[in-house]
């Protein structure tokens, strides 16, 4: 999208038009709308950019549920944009700490800012894309002089430190830009290229309670010692890591793992990394910890929670004896363990009558894809098999979902 597209579609033809459409879910729903729209006597350009958008508000919907049917997008930012029911989380930490102003430095389509603002809370949002921007602004158009967004750099719109003013207790959230500039297809970048700096960003948040969004791989040995880092999971996936300081951080918390299922939310704290579980043979049921858990090192808790041990001590599974229901881990119940063989899975799978089957895989060099080609799937059971290294020998382990 440029500005001449983002023209288009701020008129109220185009917002008329495009509450009009609804929901665009597939490519012939797509040309279908495009053609009734050409037909009708509309310019090209203003097909494209209705449609276009139409489509994205439709894809849109996972991450911002109903809001979206009045948001406006690019591609690159609804796929940067944290998910709505995250960025609550973070909204209600500010409020919980506060903090009655934040300065959203890096604010995107104002997916954050949107969260902040629904919250109470003042927004600042800056982007230093001149388009993204005047979206954020759209987006956050209802919540009036409560969020004010403003065109240019992060670094020229750092609030200064301060512990109350007119406006209260401000902090800072900060999404560094880890991606090439555009509003499609972008690349993700190192993580000294990031905009602004890691360097401005952790130094910026020595002096203001901040919170920073960073990806969920972001290197451990380059998190500062002095702030809580929260790794956060959402319906499976794990979205982010948020580094907090000042107020923002917890006493005692330097590890964290949420983990968010549907409007529900559970975590995992602790003052440092956890040291792991013991060592155990397979038992009755393995124990697949989240993905946050797994990210905070947090497993050897988790672990001593679930009475379990490390199924090898390189790879993230437990086991255990017993059953477990807890919302930091998936539990299977072990049917019988075989050789990574696909003639001797088939030939199980058969026997049991299973057709349909959830490969996993840890430790070992496979292609769950390709594997499942090698394997004979016939019948209407369900089981789920975990290809796995303990020790030096490779595992194929049939189990039932708990």
């Amino acid at each position: 999208m440029d500005m001449s597209e983002l023209r288009i579609l701020l008129t109220p033809e185009a917002l008329r038009m495009l509450d009009a459409l609804g929901p665009i879910a597939t490519t012939d729903a797509a040309a279908r709308a495009v053609m009734r729209l050409r037909a009708e006597g509309h310019s090209p350009e203003f097909v494209s950019a209705v449609v276009g958008q139409a489509r994205l508000r439709t894809r849109a919907t996972a991450k911002f549920g109903g809001f979206a049917d009045r948001m406006l997008f690019t591609r690159a930012g609804l796929e940067q944009a944290t998910r709505l029911g995250v960025a609550a989380r973070h909204a209600g930490r500010m409020r919980a700490a506060g903090i009655t102003h934040v300065s959203d430095l890096g604010c995107g389509i104002g997916g954050d800012a949107l969260a902040f603002a629904g919250a109470g809370i003042g927004v600042t949002a800056v982007d230093a894309d001149e388009v993204t921007a005047a979206l954020a602004a759209y987006n956050l158009a209802p919540f009036g002089s409560d969020a004010e967004v403003r065109h240019g750099f992060a670094e020229d719109h750092a609030p200064v430190p301060s512990t109350g003013s007119e406006t209260g207790p401000t902090a800072v959230w900060l999404d560094p830009a880890r991606r090439t500039a555009g509003h499609s297809e972008t690349r993700r970048v190192a993580a000294d290229d990031y905009s602004p700096s890691l360097d401005w960003a952790f130094a910026l948040a020595e002096r203001i309670p901040a919170g920073i969004k960073l990806g969920p791989a972001h290197d451990r040995d380059a998190i500062p010692a002095d702030v809580e880092a929260q790794w956060v999971s959402a319906d499976g996936d794990v979205v982010e890591l948020v580094l907090w300081s000042g107020v923002l951080a917890r006493a005692g918390v330097r590890r964290a793992a949420l983990v968010i299922r549907g409007d529900r939310a559970h975590e995992l704290t602790a003052p440092a990394d956890t040291e792991d579980a013991e060592v155990r043979e397979l038992g009755a049921y393995v124990h697949e910890p989240d993905g946050a858990v797994i990210r905070a090192r947090l497993i050897g808790d988790l672990a001593r929670r679930l009475d379990a041990g490390m199924l090898d001590p390189h790879i993230a599974y437990l086991t255990s004896d017993a059953p477990a229901d807890s919302p930091f881990a998936a539990s299977f119940r072990v049917r019988e363990v075989l050789p990574m063989n696909p003639k001797a899975i088939s030939t199980a799978l058969k026997k049991a009558g299973i057709g349909r089957l959830e490969i996993k895989k840890r430790g070992v060099d496979v292609d769950p894809a390709a594997f499942r080609k090698k394997l004979t799937l016939r019948g209407s059971a369900e089981a789920t098999l975990i290809l796995v290294r303990v020790g030096d020998k490779r595992h194929a382990i049939l189990a039932d979902r708990v």
